[in-house]
């Protein structure tokens, strides 16, 4: 069974359509968007769907609104992959958060191992029957069921006025007697045309769900690199960060990320100028202490290498001065 899949693994390339698709056919639900399920009932009743009876149903809670009833639902989800021996990792902190991409991920897990579970073929499961044992259970199928029901009614109600339109249009041009009406048929190239135009936004449609997914796949692998601990505290990590979890679409928020990295450099550099200028005085402090070294030395070598005559002329200098010391 698939309980662990690489990033780069096929399961998550699924689109989104395709995930709510399954989600709402297996538990006859109306989910529009992904991170709806991110309560953890929903996995909690796929996971039933795949092991019928292997799931506590009357332990798990389709109302959960907080953060700590979401808890208890990924609770009971543990319990049963402890049993089945899932080694899946469950990030309860970010699926409770309600983000997208990572409720998205979780759920293409599930649905690569519903899949290969029992061969992807659910025998006879009642979604609704045991969604009943479940807290909140009633009030989801009474929503879905009105939502499908509401849908249905809408479209009886368009066919109706359609065809009372167009007997009103009928009857119409009988009583007037001047035309008859004539129910054109479109040719057949026509309809090769439509055909064709629609095969080919579906291959649009496709190689666009494919571009998306490839460029998720790396933000994730990005994020990922991020939470490593030897890099997320840099400054660019977090500038990366801030764009990546930004929830519009605005310039302003790469202006920030830039003043982020320019702040940092700033105070890198204003706690390198002392240091400088320690280092600079102690230089100059140096270059003096040889000087005056240097000068000493010159005169003690000065002074010993003087010529004879020299030593005589400074002997005279003595006797001329009148020195008290000297008798004549």
């Amino acid at each position: 069974m698939a309980t662990n899949i690489g990033m780069m693994d096929s399961a998550y390339f699924v689109g989104r359509s395709e995930i709510l698709a399954w989600i709402n056919s297996t538990l006859h639900l109306n989910l529009s968007k992904v991170e709806e399920a991110c309560s953890g009932a929903v996995h909690c009743q796929l996971m039933d769907a795949a092991h019928p009876g292997m799931v506590p149903m009357h332990k798990v809670n389709f109302d959960a609104k907080s953060e700590y009833e979401m808890i208890q639902n990924y609770k009971v989800l543990q319990d049963v992959f402890n049993k089945l021996k899932i080694t899946k990792h469950i990030e309860v902190s970010k699926l409770v958060k309600g983000r997208p991409l990572d409720n998205l991920e979780f759920m293409q897990w599930m649905k690569r191992y519903c899949d290969s579970a029992n061969g992807g073929v659910l025998q006879c499961y009642n979604a609704l029957e045991r969604r009943e044992a479940s807290k909140g259970g009633k009030d989801a199928s009474k929503k879905s069921t009105t939502s499908h029901s509401s849908a249905k009614g809408s479209t009886a109600a368009a066919s109706r006025a359609q065809v009372s339109q167009n007997a009103r249009r009928n009857e119409a041009s009988v009583n007037s007697g001047n035309q008859v009406a004539n129910v054109s048929k479109p040719p057949s190239n026509g309809v090769s045309a439509y055909d064709e135009q629609i095969t080919t936004l579906k291959l649009s449609i496709d190689s666009l769900e494919k571009e998306r997914d490839f460029y998720f796949s790396k933000l994730r692998d990005i994020e990922i690199l991020c939470q490593s601990p030897q890099i997320e505290s840099l400054p660019a990590v977090g500038a990366i960060r801030k764009i990546l979890y930004a929830v519009d679409d605005d310039a302003s928020v790469v202006a920030e990320a830039q003043a982020m990295l320019s702040v940092h450099q700033k105070e890198t550099i204003d706690l390198l100028s002392p240091i400088a200028e320690a280092s600079d005085e102690k230089l100059s402090l140096e270059s003096q202490k040889r000087k005056s070294v240097i000068n000493f030395d010159v005169d003690a070598v000065g002074m010993t290498t003087l010529s004879p005559r020299r030593r005589v002329s400074d002997a005279s200098d003595v006797h001329c001065s009148g020195s008290p010391l000297m008798t004549y």
